[in-house]
């Protein structure tokens, strides 16, 4: 459990403004924008591609189905399918694509909430 509150700042974007926490996770996933995955993935030193695209898509599509961020083992699956490879070659493809990981990059671009607790699959 935290001990205080977050500091809330937010981010004017041409789309809207958008609140973050102290981490620069969306505080409210319902106002994320393809911009925004744009302007995160320029502070993560990241030039979103593709197959970028296609994975914060998938993710986004299951928070609308499920409201709660996907695990990570459900997108290593995905890349596991599309590069037909076993775990390993779907992490490598994914570490590729999100350097820092899966809730430092993929989460945060995705405009999911901080997860408390998390399996990296």
């Amino acid at each position: 459990m935290r001990s205080r509150a977050d500091i809330l700042t937010d981010l004017n974007l041409p789309s809207g403004t958008v609140t973050l926490d102290e981490a620069g996770f969306l505080v409210d996933p319902e106002s994320w924008t393809p911009e925004f995955a744009e302007y995160r993935a320029k502070q993560e030193g990241i030039e979103l591609q593709p197959e970028h695209w296609e994975i914060l898509q998938f993710m986004r599509d299951a928070w609308v189905e499920n409201g709660v961020a996907v695990d990570a083992r459900h997108v290593f699956n995905l890349l596991k399918i599309k590069h037909n490879t076993d775990k390993s070659g779907a992490k490598e493809v994914f570490f590729n694509l999100f350097p820092y990981g899966y809730v430092k990059q993929a989460v945060k671009m995705a405009g999911m909430k901080q997860p408390r607790a998390w399996s990296t699959g």
